[in-house]
């Protein structure tokens, strides 16, 4: 991304764009006071004191005078996993006069392989600091006829191979060339907490990571099939959050055992309502675990029609088993759009791994695709299905993700733990 940088080139910095941050009028403030405490957090474990300086539109991230190509490298490819950022730049800080830029401008192209095969090129030029004394179209002019001079480059303003991006700030000047796309979206802190219920398949990540996108805040609740599986599902869980991690710092994740409540269901003669009655089971409890937690909503996985159990009417009697807003972000999607969202995100590989997932455990061999709410009602009045869900929720589990321990994306190896009560 980058080469060794002679003196012209000064000090490497990264700039950062935003996204529809800019477009939050009088509450932008708070967004942006957000987003500079989640790159922080971000950049924590880098072991570098970087200085986060907001601008118009824009965030520089100063580092320590000495460092390293490879560590501004480092740092700029974190931050593409922070959301609410669309572009981060590798760039380099020069000083605010004209000679320097243009002398940076050409270091920064010797060497490049568009040179070699004398590619079209541009110059960029934007002066947010208007007291510099160029203009931005005659600086543009100045630094493209120096390097049209020196190099033999042709100049073509539209769809250039090379682009040259100048950028005229308070302080300083940055000149870059390349950059590496953001995830755009909102800060995650900024919407809201969240509860997501986390399965080990495909769509629930994907889920999690739509709703951080947003900015919602969230925590992790996974429900295995233990005693009647192993524990392997609980392992697969923590691999997807720990990947999840990365868009969102200090995720956690709670497990809650739900075999027995399975099989009291089952035994109360849900029949073919089994599917949907666990799942609204699941939904109070998940209800509790969140009141407990203070999180104003649960996230689903589901898209409508994906599966059996996932009809308009039986989605309707799910919303019927809780008070709490339900967020389905995958609700319109195919799977193959789902699957092409966990491929990206990195999710995908985790969730194909083989486990004992309780959602398939005493399934029904034909599941009611049309269920009445009265009907489900019947059998929850049977099992007394809100008592049942406090006490399940009295004896989840929380598992602490431990972002140094390399063996979670071993899910098969199982996750270092620190069990503790929510």
């Amino acid at each position: 991304m980058s080469v060794v940088p002679p003196s012209a080139l000064g000090e490497p910095c990264v700039l950062l764009k935003l996204g529809e941050v800019v477009l939050k009028g009088k509450n932008r403030e708070l967004f942006e006071r957000q987003l500079q405490m989640n790159i922080k957090s971000a950049l924590k474990s880098s072991g570098v004191k970087v200085d986060v300086r907001q601008r118009h539109g824009v965030i520089a991230i100063l580092l320590p005078e000495g460092t390293g190509v490879e560590t501004a490298d480092a740092i700029a490819a974190r931050l593409t996993d922070v959301m609410g950022l669309v572009w981060i730049h590798r760039a380099w800080r020069v000083a605010k006069d004209p000679d320097a830029v243009t002398a940076a401008a050409l270091e920064l192209v010797a060497g490049r392989p568009e040179v070699e095969r004398k590619a079209t090129f541009a110059v960029r030029s934007r002066r947010r600091d208007k007291r510099f004394p160029l203009r931005s179209n005659e600086l543009d002019r100045m630094v493209g006829g120096e390097i049209n001079d020196k190099y033999g480059l042709p100049v073509r303003l539209k769809n250039p191979e090379l682009t040259i991006h100048i950028e005229v700030d308070r302080d300083e000047v940055f000149v870059f060339t390349d950059g590496l796309p953001g995830q755009g979206g909102l800060p995650v802190g900024t919407s809201g907490r969240g509860l997501v219920l986390m399965s080990g398949g495909i769509d629930s990540p994907v889920a999690a990571y739509r709703m951080l996108r947003r900015g919602l805040q969230v925590d992790f609740l996974h429900f295995s099939g233990i005693p009647f599986t192993t524990s392997e599902s609980i392992y697969k869980a923590y691999a997807l959050v720990r990947a999840l991690s990365k868009f969102q710092v200090r995720a956690r994740l709670f497990v809650v055992p739900f075999g027995k409540a399975q099989q009291s269901l089952k035994s109360s003669g849900a029949d073919r309502l089994q599917v949907v009655a666990q799942r609204r089971l699941m939904l109070k409890t998940a209800e509790e675990v969140a009141h407990r937690l203070r999180r104003a909503v649960l996230v689903t996985g589901d898209s409508l029609g994906q599966v059996s159990s996932q009809t308009l009417q039986n989605i309707t009697a799910l919303d019927d088993a809780v008070s709490l807003p339900i967020l389905r972000p995958l609700i319109g999607m195919d799977k193959s759009e789902i699957i092409a969202e966990a491929r990206r995100i990195g999710t995908l590989e985790i969730s194909e791994l083989p486990d004992e997932d309780c959602c398939t455990l005493l399934t029904p061999r034909r599941v009611e695709t049309h269920a009445r709410i009265a009907d489900l009602r019947q059998i929850e009045k049977r099992l007394d299905a809100e008592e049942l869900a406090v006490q399940l929720a009295d004896s989840v589990q929380e598992y602490k993700i431990d972002d140094s321990d390399t063996r979670a994306e071993r899910p098969e190896g199982g996750p270092a733990v620190s069990p503790a009560s929510a």
